[in-house]
């Protein structure tokens, strides 16, 4: 814990300090205000401090993520801080943190997955229109190698133009200029901000796969921090950290990140879990897609009683959560990506490694 352990609440009474570290967006800071706002709730005893600072991938803006080759773009300074015990934990978009954490650091809380799906936001010269419907060679503003894999395959008579800076840039860029014909968002990060009214459609598994972890938050923490584990663990959604794992756990087998275009799509359903994985090159001309599914079934108590429940899964703790269930998922995603990776994966992600470095 921080050296700071404690402050006075309204009573003069000593309640105990706990440091939040987030980015310094809008977004971000919306985020960490539902994550604070649920641990109030649970605990009215702790004073909640929140920590502001600047990433790497806030402050390079004029170049794709992926040619910056940087893993922890969004997330090196946040740690670096929980490193140096300046803060005590530090929330983030789930598929902002690579499928490895740095020593020492592990993800204490899942939460409640928003929307995970991708949304076209259109310029209002636009409105109206679909995909489909945009004129022939309208340019769509896209920073992910993923979304522009699958849309270039599922719409060629649209280009890719890569755009970036936080949601408020983006939607400005589009708004005040007639560059593009519509932009590729989060609808996750649209919905959290409250401008829902500017998603102009949703776009469904069938035309473009969400990103490893898209639409989910995450809550890191000291791994030794056994206590600050407890008092975050309890944010857990159950279904989100198992859909989560296997899809880490597909990504991570991949080798894959921000510089391959890789997509899942997840479901539970009747205590099965159901992964589908893709891997993409860069035109979405050559794509590999499978689905498996697993069962996900609670066993009895007593069978879990000899398990490690603090084990690390792709750098997940849930303790308080079955841990057969969870080495499943985590099978899951490791079974998919090898299914895949013996149809020819990994010469597909590793040409499109080649020639995103060459762009």
């Amino acid at each position: 814990m921080s050296e700071e352990a404690s402050s006075q609440d309204g009573s003069g009474k000593a309640s105990r300090l706990i440091r939040i570290g987030t980015r310094k967006s809008q977004l971000a800071r919306i985020q960490t205000d539902s994550v604070a706002d649920k641990l109030k709730e649970l605990h009215p005893d702790v004073h909640l401090e929140i920590v502001a600072m600047s990433t790497m991938g806030d402050v390079i803006l004029d170049k794709a993520l992926s040619k910056i080759g940087e893993k922890s773009l969004f997330t090196k300074e946040l740690e670096n801080a929980l490193e140096r015990n300046e803060v005590d934990l530090v929330v983030h978009s789930l598929k902002d943190l690579p499928t490895s954490l740095p020593a020492g650091f592990t993800i204490g809380a899942v939460l409640k997955r928003e929307n995970p799906h991708d949304a076209v936001v259109l310029h209002p010269s636009n409105a109206g229109k679909t995909l489909d419907t945009l004129p022939e060679k309208s340019v769509i503003g896209t920073s992910s190698l993923r979304r522009a894999a699958q849309l270039k395959k599922r719409f060629p008579h649209l280009e890719f133009k890569d755009i970036r800076g936080n949601l408020n840039t983006r939607l400005k860029k589009l708004d005040e200029k007639d560059d593009f014909a519509a932009i590729i968002l989060a609808a996750a990060g649209l919905k959290r901000m409250g401008w829902e009214n500017r998603i102009s459609l949703i776009l469904e598994p069938e035309d473009c796969m969400y990103a490893v972890g898209q639409g989910a938050l995450a809550v890191e923490v000291r791994a030794r921090d056994t206590d600050i584990l407890e008092m975050v663990s309890v944010l857990h959604d159950p279904d989100t950290v198992l859909r989560c794992i296997a899809e880490r756990a597909f990504l991570k087998e991949l080798e894959g990140g921000c510089s391959v275009p890789v997509a899942v799509h997840t479901k539970v359903k009747d205590s099965q879990l159901y992964l589908t994985g893709a891997v993409y090159s860069l035109d979405g001309s050559e794509s590999l897609k499978e689905t498996m599914e697993t069962s996900i079934a609670l066993g009895d108590k007593q069978s879990l009683e000899n398990v490690d429940e603090r084990a690390q899964r792709v750098g997940v703790t849930a303790i308080n959560l079955p841990a057969n269930s969870l080495a499943a998922a985590e099978r899951l995603g490791v079974d998919l990506a090898k299914l895949l990776l013996s149809k020819g994966a990994k010469e597909i992600l590793t040409v499109a490694r080649q020639l995103n470095d060459a762009r």
